[in-house]
């Protein structure tokens, strides 16, 4: 792998917390509802039938993978849908007594473009700030809990830094004060073990193509007994929670995949925290000046956010994507904005750091050969950079620049 070779069939993928392909047994799965298992869910006739048994199925896979019971699941077109269906669903259902819902600083865009609608609605949003690792401190969390609190929103894993939160304890701090927790679980699951029980949370967001399934569709945990109104009006789809003729042959994508990820969870993860840390090492290793984001033991297996003093992370980008090398800066869901990345600024970090920092996201087709190739040519290109930039002057930022 030492000579680059165009064709994405050569490329190395190390993007995987944007989006991954979806993996042939996902497909095989759901190949027969496009064409065979093809009725509406809501038909009554034996068409229909078939496909609501399909339906019921995904629901019972996706429950057991997550230690929920059947009647909690509830399909979305996503991990977007499933943050705003959880956050605004509790918090409209809450009424009038209870106008104060809290977030953290690091959420994705899908929450926090929510509380931000929720704020311009008239209603006290608590943003919870973060210490350098990324990480919410629960003390701020128990002081910011209120008698109108209506909802505790934080995530699971961060998609930029990896970071895993203290799900459990924050649940726990809420529970006590009768506040409902919602977590972002779209990229810890099948990354990390997810139970519902054990994490104590009442709704729980997951989402299909970070984890080998198809793109568009999701689902939502909601724990029984908990208070939420829809966001659609329709039909009587998805117990009255969310209408709309369900997307079966997806749902079912999701339900293989999801049920695949739980079950190799065991192998892959130690498999991905290695080559993790053979690119982590091997970037120290050879490239002075550089700075890990995010916390060096509480994260995902698979996410490395690294900062290299004096680059734009963005010409990084571009330069190893020439290479047929593809990562990211930030998240995905902002690239084309240059301003830097929230998550990282919440985390204090520079600027000017923030902006030079790339995240590699490992995934099934990553391999030390892979790790290794990429360790060359980031090496290289990191070399090339730093010696036209008029910020590196033997390494670290030259004064006043």
């Amino acid at each position: 792998m030492n000579q680059h070779r165009s064709g994405h069939h050569d490329s190395v993928y190390l993007d995987h917390a944007a989006t991954t392909p979806v993996r042939p047994e996902v497909v095989e799965a759901m190949l027969p509802c496009f064409t065979h298992t093809f009725g509406n869910a809501s038909s009554i006739h034996q068409f229909g039938q078939e496909a609501k048994r399909a339906l019921e199925r995904a629901r019972e896979t996706v429950a057991r993978s997550i230690g929920a019971d059947p009647a909690e699941i509830f399909f979305t077109s996503g991990g977007t849908e499933s943050d705003n269906l959880a956050i605004e669903g509790v918090v409209r259902a809450a009424g009038r007594e209870k106008r104060h819902p809290i977030t953290s600083q690091v959420e994705h865009h899908a929450v926090l473009n929510c509380f931000r609608h929720l704020k311009q609605t008239g209603r006290g949003v608590t943003y919870l700030p973060v210490d350098r690792f990324g990480v919410v401190d629960l003390g701020d969390v128990a002081a910011a809990v209120r008698p109108d609190t209506a909802l505790v929103s934080i995530m699971l894993a961060n998609n930029e830094t990896g970071t895993l939160q203290p799900i459990r304890e924050i649940a726990a701090i809420a529970r006590e004060r009768g506040v409902p927790v919602h977590t972002d679980a779209v990229q810890a699951v099948g990354k990390v073990p997810v139970n519902v029980k054990d994490l104590g949370v009442d709704l729980l967001s997951i989402s299909a193509h970070k984890i080998y399934g198809p793109k568009g569709v999701g689902a939502l945990y909601i724990r029984k007994g908990t208070k939420i109104a829809p966001l659609f009006h329709g039909g009587h789809h998805e117990s009255g929670m969310r209408p709309g003729t369900e997307n079966v042959a997806s749902i079912v994508g999701l339900a293989r995949a999801l049920e695949l990820a739980t079950e190799e969870l065991p192998r892959t993860a130690p498999r991905l925290a290695a080559l993790r840390d053979r690119l982590e090492r091997g970037i120290r290793e050879r490239i002075a000046d550089v700075h890990l984001n995010g916390h060096p033991r509480e994260r995902l297996p698979n996410i490395l956010n690294i900062g290299f003093e004096a680059i734009e992370g963005e010409a990084m980008l571009l330069a190893l994507d020439l290479s047929g090398i593809a990562v990211s800066t930030g998240s995905a869901c902002t690239s084309g904005s240059m301003e830097s990345s929230h998550v990282l600024s919440a985390m204090r970090v520079p600027p000017e750091l923030a902006r030079a920092a790339l995240r590699f996201s490992l995934g099934m087709s990553t391999t030390e050969a892979r790790i290794d190739f990429v360790l060359e040519r980031l090496t290289d290109i990191v070399a090339r950079l730093r010696h036209m930039s008029p910020l590196h002057a033997g390494g670290g930022f030259r004064n006043g620049r």
